[in-house]
């Protein structure tokens, strides 16, 4: 293989014209500047300079050369930039979360994308164990759960707690225990585990979901107020889904004598230093949670 560096004292020789100050230019000295062409020559098996003239004239087969060789190196030169480059507002970032800490996360990392258009946000809502599998398999460059990963190959960094909010058609002021029971209970893919966190904590009557009439159920977070709002039973949910649902005057939140939230954590590889535009939206994510 050609050596780059023979090639850039031939491409610096037939600019300069002149072998001292060829080698001067390049911190070299005047013989060393000949073996380098010398050594191109005998690789191509071609004259690459004309021997019998005073100056630096370059043959066909050099002014061929010269042209390809700084296309070369042109290259070498941009490759080694743009490898060395870490910008932190270009390039893709990957994020995963549950779908209440989506539907608060999103619309910010959108608002830091319209501000730097060169940064792209793929953000896909996931539960907590397909989460971690994508940040540990390098799927995902981070991840927001609201369990700590298990996996030795994630990191997992408390960055902001939920709250769960026991949420009634508008029409009910005190959720009393028999007026949820009358209302039965509108399911979710996190229902069962949620309503065991908060209504455990507030209703001495309570011991599991079974308990109340199953009046509905979706897995999709923008819709299970739907059902709730329009007086068809009760749930629970984090706040972020409550927050994101547009027709708040057909629900009711209720302060509950015993609040309980859910912690929410950032999951991040620990294989290696996370580029920089991966930083950027995880201080934006961390102040937007």
């Amino acid at each position: 293989m050609v050596n780059n560096s023979w090639l850039r004292t031939f491409c610096t020789l037939a600019e300069v014209e002149h072998f001292t100050r060829t080698a001067e230019q390049l911190h070299m000295t005047q013989s060393g500047v000949s073996q380098h062409v010398q050594k191109l020559e005998a690789h191509f098996g071609v004259a690459l300079l004309l021997r019998d003239s005073k100056q630096v004239v370059l043959t066909e087969a050099g002014k061929r050369l010269r042209i390809q060789a700084q296309h070369i190196l042109q290259s070498l030169s941009d490759l080694e930039v743009s490898i060395g480059e870490d910008p932190a507002f270009e390039g893709e970032v990957k994020v995963m979360s549950p779908g209440s800490v989506g539907l608060r996360l999103y619309p910010h990392l959108l608002a830091l994308q319209t501000r730097y258009p060169k940064l792209i946000i793929d953000h896909r809502f996931a539960p907590n164990q397909a989460i971690e599998k994508a940040v540990a398999d390098g799927d995902a460059d981070m991840g927001f759960t609201t369990v700590q990963a298990k996996s030795a190959d994630v990191i997992s960094e408390v960055v902001a707690t939920e709250p769960l909010l026991l949420v009634t058609p508008a029409e009910v002021s005190q959720p009393s225990w028999e007026t949820l029971l009358s209302l039965g209970f509108i399911d979710h893919p996190d229902g069962a585990h949620h309503a065991q966190l908060l209504l455990s904590a507030n209703y001495t009557q309570f011991q599991n979901c079974s308990e109340f009439e199953r009046k509905g159920f979706s897995n999709q977070i923008s819709l299970i107020l739907e059902p709730v709002s329009r007086g068809l039973g009760f749930t629970v949910l984090p706040a972020y889904a409550v927050e994101a649902f547009k027709r708040h005057e057909q629900i009711q939140e209720h302060a509950l004598d015993h609040p309980v939230s859910e912690t929410i954590y950032l999951c991040t590889t620990n294989r290696g230093v996370l580029p920089a535009r991966v930083d950027t939206v995880i201080e934006h994510a961390k102040t937007s949670l």
